[in-house]
Order: structure tokens, then sequence, then C-alpha cells
């Protein structure tokens, strides 16, 4: 027997979000003393301040023929447009996701419900069929509230963590005038804020859930937890929706700010004369945040699903061990109590004076987190699990020690942060890769573009093979149990995970209004110096995100397989083969869509911010005043109109070739998208993300090599912008939806496998 009893399970999981909640509100009080409505701001001043954080401290520097005040109105200003923007945006997306929502809720009810011809009687279990379980009809009911409830709370994590982001970003550009570090706590508290909430958020909402699902079940686990998975797939359905309408969206106003104002006009980045500058940042809010935080929550929901499903027809399930069955759940609680502590780090104990300092510091963060998780992973695995136990294995049990699962979950969170190195190494301007790229720009854009492509490619193999190994390892000792504790592993750090990634746009955001509101040359230094350290780890996150996405999906297949009655795929079966090849199509023919649809809404964006720089009188002196709203209303527009059709492909795809085809097709298909995917994801990510710091390597001109390519405006740096505007649309839009295409395909399928096993493959029967 665990150490740890029933009723200490389920103290210590709701005490672990209200604590991660209680400390996200304090973050969030912290950043809220820097004030930006200009009244407040002059009261705050005159009172002195605390030593905690600076939050009084006098300005090291006045602003270079701007007042304090004017200052504060003209960034309160900027960032009330960029909120109003991505509020705007956000209430549209979800008025449209909210009718699919509502749809496709109704489909999984229809099909659950038609297994047994909505019966209300007892049917036997699947894996027992000696013992009854609960009816069709209930399972399909519970399941679409699960669905309905996984995708409000992504809805949710995606808008609050935007709010957060735009109520901090004109706070980090004031902080800056106090020092680099004064602005880097803001940005990372405002991160964080996100983070934990977000973590906590989706844990007590999954905890609550399974508590009162329970209520109706009783002893049936196998179908409580079944029906759980219909928490994972809302969840990824609206992520999916999040990340490509925001993707679309941010890429079409960068795409056109870049391409018209920096490559054409020869004028500084995020300027206040560029149309499409406000658009730009609002991108920056509703993709990088909004969408990733969507992003991460599916994951999240995913892997605890996937565990929780293999779980309840283990020894877990059958002895109803209840501390046992809620094993990755106690392991996401004390990943929250680790991110606290690590938080601390950044914030308080140790403070950035240089810039040189930033980047080292948020890899801290993940080294400090990864290292205290191990130690907790090995003290709840030691609590939490009996010495012994067994875990279902296609068909049959296989016996599992408690170190060995604590194995397993190591390996997957040490894999994650080989990962994330690895990924910093060819996106980080501080090393060869990114050098060499910019490197290349002296001859044109032309061999900038052959070098990030030759980049990206390479940067694929050593994250596949520490992918490989944490499968093969965690499989041995767990089946795919082990796999998915590994992601859920990898994912147990995500409050700091998402800490540092929501840093990245709150920076970038925080430079554009430094820009717009005509402070000094020395405050955008700053911010340019908080977002280069952003870009690199927001890399690491997409890294991250899809490392886990590749051990989430695995874990889903897996469940998706035993659900459906498939003994084994055979690659040599017809049946198998042609959905392997399908399935390996998938994610070019998803990145063929998303990609178009950035460059459509591009096209449109330039063509809009070339006629207003042509038509305007005196735009380009300073003395004319751009239309912003036109160019908000065409990324608005572009994007939900075109985040359809892909999202439809990858919702209909499995219902279709399951329906149509079969479950030994659709399993053809998941491992073929499974395997594809994840290299273009990769590859997607880290050859964007290296175009972009090639550009601010050489805009930076921090070393010798970096002032022999600039200055900005120079050929070098022309052609630089080029890579990196190609690079958007394959790092914020098309690399990381492809996470989510992978293992939105794979919950959808474990949803469905009761209606394909039983109705399934109709054309097969037909002929």
């Amino acid at each position: 027997m665990a150490i740890l009893s029933a009723l200490g399970t389920e103290v210590f999981i709701p005490v672990a979000a209200a604590v991660g909640v209680a400390f996200a509100i304090a973050q969030w009080l912290l950043v809220a003393r820097v004030k930006v409505n200009p009244a407040h701001a002059a009261a705050a001043a005159s009172s002195g301040g605390s030593k905690n954080g600076g939050y009084g401290d006098y300005l090291i520097e006045e602003e270079e023929g701007l007042n304090d005040h004017n200052v504060v109105v003209k960034c309160h200003e900027i960032q009330t447009a960029i909120s109003e923007g991505a509020t705007s945006f956000l209430f549209t997306e979800y008025q449209y996701v909210g009718v699919f929502m509502s749809i496709f809720a109704v489909v999984i009810f229809l099909f659950l419900g038609s297994v047994e011809g909505f019966s209300t009687k007892s049917q036997p279990c699947t894996y027992s069929k000696d013992k009854y379980c609960k009816p069709a009809l209930f399972n399909a009911l519970f399941s679409t509230a699960s669905f309905l409830l996984g995708a409000i709370t992504s809805l949710v994590s995606g808008y609050l963590g935007m709010k957060i982001a735009t109520f901090a970003n004109a706070r980090t550009t004031l902080e800056a005038r106090k020092g680099v570090g004064k602005a880097f706590i803001i940005a990372f508290r405002s991160g964080a804020v996100m983070g934990f909430l977000l973590a906590s958020s989706g844990l007590v909402v999954l905890y609550i859930t399974i508590n009162v699902f329970k209520l109706y079940y009783g002893d049936d686990w196998e179908g409580l937890f079944e029906s759980i998975t219909g928490y994972g797939l809302g969840g990824s359905s609206m992520a999916l929706f999040g990340r490509v309408g925001g993707g679309i969206y941010t890429k079409a106003a960068d795409v056109g700010a870049d391409l018209v104002g920096k490559v054409e006009r020869n004028i500084p980045e995020d300027d206040p004369r560029n149309p499409a500058v406000i658009a730009d940042n609002v991108g920056d809010n509703v993709g990088d945040i909004a969408g990733m935080g969507s992003d991460l929550f599916g994951s999240y929901a995913e892997s605890s699903c996937a565990a929780l499903v293999v779980a309840s027809i283990s020894s877990f399930g059958i002895n109803h061990d209840f501390t046992g069955m809620c094993y990755p759940l106690l392991v996401s609680s004390v990943g929250i109590i680790v991110c606290l502590i690590t938080t601390l780090f950044a914030t308080d104990f140790f403070e950035i004076k240089a810039v040189k300092e930033i980047e080292p510091a948020l890899k801290k963060q993940l080294i400090i987190s990864t290292a205290l998780m191990t130690v907790g992973i090995a003290i709840i695995s030691w609590l939490a699990l009996p010495a012994k136990f067994t875990i279902f294995n296609f068909g049959a049990q296989k016996e599992v020690t408690n170190w060995g699962l604590f194995f397993c979950v190591a390996i997957g969170l040490w894999a994650g942060l080989i990962i994330g190195f690895v990924t910093e190494y060819y996106t980080s301007n501080a090393y060869s890769p990114v050098q060499d790229v910019a490197d290349s720009c002296r001859t044109g854009a032309a061999t900038n573009v052959i070098f990030g492509l030759a980049l990206g490619y390479k940067s694929v193999i050593i994250p596949i093979f520490a992918i490989a190994v944490s499968i093969y390892v965690s499989f041995s000792i767990a089946a795919m149990y082990g796999i998915a504790v590994a992601a859920l592993g990898m994912l147990s750090t995500i409050a700091t995970g998402l800490a540092i990634d929501a840093y990245g746009p709150i920076s970038d955001n925080a430079g554009g209004i430094a820009e717009m509101a005509g402070m000094s040359h020395r405050i955008r230094e700053r911010t340019d110096a908080l977002d280069a350290a952003g870009n690199t780890t927001a890399a690491i996150g997409k890294g991250f995100a899809i490392g886990s996405a590749a051990l989430v999906s695995l874990a889903l297949f897996g469940a998706f397989v035993s659900r459906a009655g498939v003994k084994v795929v055979d690659v040599l079966s017809p049946k198998v083969f042609i959905g392997l090849i399908v399935g390996a199509m998938l994610p070019y023919w998803f990145s063929a869509m998303t990609m178009k649809s950035v460059g459509s809404a591009a096209l449109k964006m330039v063509e809009e911010v070339r006629r207003q720089f042509n038509s305007i009188p005196g735009l380009m002196e300073g003395t004319g005043k751009p239309d912003y709203a036109t160019c908000v209303k065409i990324s608005t527009d572009a994007s939900i109109k075109e985040m359809i059709p892909p999202g439809a492909l990858v919702m209909l795809t499995p219902l279709i070739v399951g329906t149509l085809f079969g479950v030994e097709t659709l399993s053809g298909v998941l491992a073929g998208a499974l395997v594809s995917g994840v290299q273009i994801a990769i590859s997607a990510s880290n050859t964007g993300g290296a175009w972009d710091n090639a550009k601010k390597y050489i805009e930076a001109g921090a070393s010798e090599h970096a002032r022999t390519l600039g200055p900005k405006g120079s050929d070098c740096h022309k052609a630089a912008v080029i890579g990196d505007t190609i690079g958007d649309p394959l790092k914020d839009t098309s690399g990381p939806s492809l996470n989510i295409l992978i293992k939105l395909m794979a919950v959808e399928s474990l949803v469905f496998a009761p209606f394909f096993a039983t109705h399934g493959g109709l054309l097969f029967k037909w002929f």
C-alpha cells in the first residue's frame, strides 16, 4: 500500500492548486504597483517607494525631450489600444469557436450514444467482460460534459493570459527607465501570473471533474476515466483554433509591417508611422500568449487523461487505489510547488544588473526547476505508489515498481531539458549556427534562406534521439503508462515554462511601446535585449511543447489501440499502410494551408500599408496620422476566415477515416501524422527562430563580426529581414500548430474509439 492515504491525496491536490492561484495573484499585485494611469503614477512617485522590486525608485535618467507625465500618457494610450484590439479579436474568434464547440458536443453525444443504440442498460465492461459498466448513453453524456469543460477552461486560459500580457507590457516599458533589471522583473512576474493561473486551473478543474463524475460512476472507474478523455479533446480543439487563428493574425500584421516599413521605407521596427504597428503588437498577445496558453493547457490535459485512462484498467483501477490513480495529478501538484520556489530565484533571490545576465537567468529557471522537480518526483513516487503494482500492456498486466515509474517521469523531464537546450543552441544568436545564418546575409536573401533551412533540418536530430530514448526506456519499464507519465514529466514544470514563454511577447510589446511613445534610444536598447532573450526562450518553449506532444500522442495512440480492440498494428497490411502514408502527408497539407493563409492575409496588409504611405499626407514626415484600425480589421477578418479550413482538416480526418475505413487504417493515420508532424514542427520552429535572431544579431551590433554586417538599413540587414519575414509563419503559425494536430487527432480518436470499434470501416464492409 502507498504511504500517502486517499484523504491525504484529496487534500494535497486542491491545496497545491490553491497555492498556485494565490501566488499568481500575489505576483499580479506586485506588477500592478507600477502605475500606467498618469494620475496614479504621479501619486505613486510623490509617496516614495519600497525596496522590494524598486517600485518607488527614482528614474536613472530623464527622457530625451519628454517629461515623465507625457511618457506615461503615451504608454497608457498605446497599451489601451493594444488591449482593446486583442480583446475585440478574441471575442470575435470565441463567437465562431463557440458555434463549433456546440456542434461538436452534439456530434460526440450522438456518436458515442449510438454505440449501444442509446441504451440505458448496463453493459459488459470492455476489459472485464464478467463485470457490468455504466450504459453507453451516459458515457456519451459525461464525455460531452468533460469536452465542454476542457474547451471552456482552454478559452479562459487563453483569455486570462492575453489580459495579463496587455496589462504588463507598458509597465515593463516604464520600468525600463529604472534599469534593465527592473523591467525584467515586471515582465517575468507577469509571465508567472499566467503560468501559475493556467497550471493551477487546469489541475483543479480536472480534479473536481473526476470527483463529480465519481458520484455517478461509483466503482466503474473504467467508464469514469474514459469519459474524462473528453477534457483533453476540448482543451486541444480550442487550442488548435487559438494557435491557428492567432498565428495568422500576428504574422499577417508582422509581415506587412516589416516588408513595407523596414525594407521599403527604411523606418525602424514599431515606428508609430507604420499603419500595421498596432496590429503587430495585438498579434503578439492573441497568437503567442492566448494561443500558446491554450496549447500548453491542451498538452497538460491530454497527458493527464492518457495516463488516467491507462491506469484505470491497471491495478490502480481494479483495486480502486485512489492515491495511485491520482499519481499524474500529484506530479502536477508537486510541479506547482517546485515552480513557485524556482520563480523566486528570478524575482527575489538574485538581481539582474546587466543585459548579458538576462538570458542566463532564464536558462537557470529551466535548470533549477528540472533539478528540484526530480527530487519532488522521487518523493511523491515513494509516498503515493505501492512498492509494486501492475500496468495494462495490450491485453496483459505488466508488473512495475514505484522507482521504475519515477524513472519514467524523470526521463521525460530531463529529455525536455535536453530538447530545450538544443533548441536554444540552434536559435540563440550567442552561438555559431545563428551567427553563420547572419553571415550568409552578406551575399543576399537567397543564401540566408538556404542556410536557415539547413539549420532547421539539422536541429531535428538530437531532439528526435532524446524523444526516441525516452519512448524506449519508459515503454520498457511501464508500457504505455510509462510514456504517458514521461510526457507529464516533460510538462510537470509547465508553470515555469509558461512564465518564460509569456515573458517573450510581453518584452516584445514593451519594445514596441517604447518606440511608439518616442522614448530614448537607451530605453529601446534595454527592451530589445529583453526581447532577444525572450525570442530564444520562446523557441525553447515551442521545443518543450513539440517534444511533449510526441510523447502525449504516442500514449493516446496506445490507449486508442487498446480501446478499439486492435491487437497488432501491422504496417505491411494494406489497410494500415494506406493510413500511414496519408497520415504522414497531413502535416504537409496542414502547413500548406496555414502558410498560404498567412501569405494571403499579409498580401492584403502590405497593400493597405503601401496605400496609406502613398495617400496620407505627411505620414512619412510624422505630421500625418496612420489609420491603425483598418490594419487591425484586415488581420482580424483574415484570421477568422482562414482558421476554419485547417481546423476542419484536423477535426474531420479521424471521424471520416474511422467511420469509413475503420480502426486499423485510423491507427496508421495517427502513426504517420505523429512521425512526420514532429519532424516538420521542430524544423519549422527552429528555422524561423534562427532567422529572427540572425536579424536581431545584425541589428544589435554587439560584436565586431555583427558590426561588419550592419547597420540597420544595410543590404545585409535587408536580407536578414526578408529571412525573418519568411520564417515568421514557420515559427509562429505552422510549427506550433503542428504539435496540436498530432495530439488532437490522437485524443479525438480515443474519445470516438467505442463508435469506430462498433460501427467503423463502412467501406471495407461494403467491398
